[in-house]
């Protein structure tokens, strides 16, 4: 039988409006939800399937949250947000987020995404305004901005992504080529040649696989969702994933152990697509049981990959799903596949 994933019941407290970012501790322990509305940040505690709402954090952000981020120890987590200072982040005790003081150089306007590096060293801030992505490097609980890369973005930047190993930065932008990836030497972030096929829209998220060998993107174009695969410095761009939503991709993420790849779309339904893969290819699972009602915008999976979390801008602004069942082996895959 199949994979599926089937809805949790809803948290006793839920968020008071549109959500956006979604993020699992590493433990699986607490899941962050970003909203658009006070107070912006929710962090929920999690026994056996429960969710529980934690007290609300001090120092909240001051408007709408868009993303967050946990460090892969747990220990921060970093959001995004509408009004300055664009980026917040918390060191986390236990129950407790206390707010660190904000870095000395903060990103110029309106902060979308953020990305810890696995070895906690780096923290890339997509946002507006040049520079677009503001990368900075961690000394204990100081975060300082490093030197703006050469070429920077070609616009406003939605999504940011680090390969496991941080050796690769990926950058989702408005404005060709609409995805711009950094090899990083040091503290340096140095912009590779684009992939030969590129979006031919707006990028709004990317995600790399966690062994690092694919990138996936999500775009306002056809064929949505983009998946390339890395050779070296090369990336290339697989075939069109099947099934795919019939219009724009808003938010994607992989699984801990990149056997899944889930993506949201605003105005398809059942507004989560998600798929099994199985080398280079990428197998359509059966829908949720019940999906999301409306457009959601962002996605991700807990590190055990028992739990998918999907935001959406209505009640209940975010839904949680549990994996239940699994293939039982690579041969019915590829069967499935033909």
């Amino acid at each position: 039988m199949p994979v599926k994933f089937t809805k949790l019941p809803n948290p006793d407290t839920l968020p008071s409006g549109a959500c956006y970012g979604c993020n699992f501790s590493p433990d699986v322990t607490y899941l962050a939800i970003t909203s658009g509305y006070s107070p912006y940040v929710l962090i929920y505690k999690r026994n056996g399937d429960t969710f529980t709402k934690l007290s609300d954090l001090s120092g909240l952000p001051t408007g709408a949250a868009y993303n967050c981020n946990f460090s892969s120890d747990g220990t921060y987590l970093a959001l995004t947000h509408y009004n300055s200072p664009y980026i917040t982040i918390y060191k986390r005790s236990g129950d407790t987020f206390t707010k660190l003081s904000n870095p000395a150089n903060l990103p110029t306007g309106q902060g979308n995404d953020c990305v810890f590096s696995a070895d906690m060293t780096y923290l890339a801030v997509a946002h507006k305004n040049s520079p677009y992505i503001t990368i900075y490097k961690r000394s204990g609980d100081t975060f300082t901005k490093l030197s703006d890369p050469a070429t920077l973005p070609a616009g406003d930047a939605y999504g940011c992504a680090f390969s496991s190993d941080g050796t690769y930065l990926a950058v989702a932008h408005v404005n060709s080529p609409y995805i711009t990836i950094y090899k990083r030497s040091g503290d340096t972030f140095t912009k590779l040649s684009d992939p030969a096929t590129l979006p031919t829209s707006t990028a709004w998220d990317c995600v790399f696989s966690p062994d690092g060998t694919y990138l996936a993107i999500v775009a306002s174009s056809s064929p949505y969702i983009y998946v390339y695969k890395r050779s070296g410095d090369t990336f290339t761009k697989l075939s069109d994933l099947p099934s795919r939503p019939g219009n724009g991709a808003q938010g994607c993420a992989f699984s801990p152990d990149g056997a899944y790849l889930a993506a949201t779309t605003p105005s398809d339904s059942p507004y989560i697509f998600i798929y099994n893969k199985s080398g280079d290819k990428f197998i359509r699972l059966p829908d949720p049981d019940t999906a999301p009602s409306q457009s959601t915008n962002n996605c991700t999976f807990s590190s055990d990959r028992n739990y998918l979390v999907v935001t959406h801008y209505y009640s209940p602004y975010f839904t949680i799903y549990k994996r239940i069942m699994d293939y039982p082996n690579a041969m019915l895959l590829m069967f499935l596949a033909s």
